[in-house]
């Protein structure tokens, strides 16, 4: 025959009954659903305002620019403008590129070589952004088909930059090499910069 638990007895508290514990738990969850819910539902009301402040379709329409480089002969480049920047192609002859492979690099201060500079399959054609590393003029040089400055490649007129033909700094104040976008070859004459 069964008897009754005693008064004190712990070892059947949690089987027949409930504690005082219980209580607890679901309080806990009931505040951890209502947190989560909440924040859901501030995401929810906030997402507009922080979706507004993305860039239109205009804007995103320039954030790429394609170019045919067919026009362009060996020796000549252009100039083409991306994201309000100006950007120079230059289609290097055998020789420029034999000269900016073999330059010493080890008195560069930013120091590239030609290959990270080019791309593979597509050396002959030299991409950078125009503007001088210091404080942002526009360097004049091979982009136009002229060679400025004492390297045979750009130089920037506003404070005596001086850049080889493969656009790394070689003499004055610019802190590092004419910057190489982001760009990828669509065929052998065109491409897609950015």
């Amino acid at each position: 025959m069964a008897t009754a638990p005693e008064a004190g007895d712990k070892s059947v508290e949690g089987v027949v009954g409930h504690t005082a514990d219980d209580g607890v738990h679901r309080r806990d969850f009931i505040y951890v659903a209502t947190a989560a819910f909440g924040s859901v539902g501030a995401a929810a009301a906030i997402w507009p305002f922080v979706d507004q402040m993305n860039p239109s379709a205009d804007v995103l329409a320039l954030a790429s620019v394609e170019v045919n480089l067919s026009q362009v002969a060996p020796g000549q480049g252009i100039k083409v403008s991306w994201r309000g920047k100006p950007v120079f192609i230059q289609h290097l002859t055998p020789e420029q590129m034999a000269e900016a492979q073999n330059a010493d690099l080890s008195g560069l201060r930013d120091a590239q070589t030609f290959e990270e500079r080019t791309q593979e399959g597509h050396r002959q054609y030299l991409i950078q952004v125009g503007v001088c590393t210091h404080l942002g003029c526009i360097p004049s040089g091979t982009a136009a088909g002229e060679v400025k400055g004492d390297f045979n490649g750009w130089f920037c007129p506003c404070h005596g930059s001086h850049y080889d033909n493969a656009g790394r700094i070689r003499k004055g104040p610019a802190p590092t090499n004419l910057e190489v976008p982001e760009y990828t070859f669509l065929s052998d004459t065109n491409v897609r910069i950015g």
